[in-house]
């Protein structure tokens, strides 16, 4: 038996006011290490999005890999979003955003959003958009929907940013796939229609 998990009867449980012994409190997490887990989230295959919302001072946008569909009624989509991103900000302050499911060729545009290096203006640079539901939509993706917030929670390092999709497109295509630290694609056919 693992000496870590047997229960000792004459101790108190440990809480976040009470540590056990030797830990310091908010420096010591339990479990692996985070270079244990990023290695495991590395091999999670995931769709490419870029998420996009009206800042201040015009467009803002990141690639995020975190994207999911929550609930088909209500249509509720969740985006995990760094915490401290402008676009997570803006997503906060005007309480709508987009969701832009990349295209297996769109490689470099998931390159120039994920840039920490890249200024907004950057980001949007030679990329068409247009405005729905006063967010910025890009042109040429897979699929979009635009968002109300409905939710946003800190977990770690990210918010996760609940959204209720308030419009929807959905284009013929293969998706640009993110697994093991680089992008990918669908090799099977893929239908022309939309499902």
């Amino acid at each position: 038996m693992n000496t870590r998990l047997r229960l000792v009867a004459d101790r108190p449980a440990a809480t976040a006011e009470h540590p056990p012994a030797g830990a310091e409190p908010l420096h010591e997490e339990p479990g692996p290490g985070a270079a244990r887990c990023l290695g495991l989230y590395a091999k999670l295959a995931a769709g490419v999005t870029v998420v996009t919302a009206r800042g201040e001072d015009g467009p803002l946008g990141m690639t995020v890999s975190a994207v999911t569909s929550l609930s088909a009624r209500p249509p509720l989509l969740l985006a995990c979003l760094r915490d401290g991103s402008r676009t997570l900000a803006a997503v906060r302050l005007r309480r709508t955003f987009a969701v832009h499911l990349l295209r297996e060729e769109q490689q470099e545009l998931a390159g120039r959003f994920a840039s920490p290096t890249t200024t907004a203006a950057e980001r949007f640079a030679g990329t068409e958009t247009r405005q729905v539901l006063g967010v910025p939509v890009l042109a040429g993706a897979l699929a979009w929907s635009v968002c109300l917030t409905e939710d946003v929670r800190r977990y770690g390092d990210h918010h996760l940013v609940v959204g209720r999709m308030a419009a929807v497109h959905v284009g013929a295509g293969r998706p640009l796939l993110w697994h093991d630290r680089r992008f990918g694609v669908v090799t099977e056919p893929v239908p022309d229609a939309a499902g």
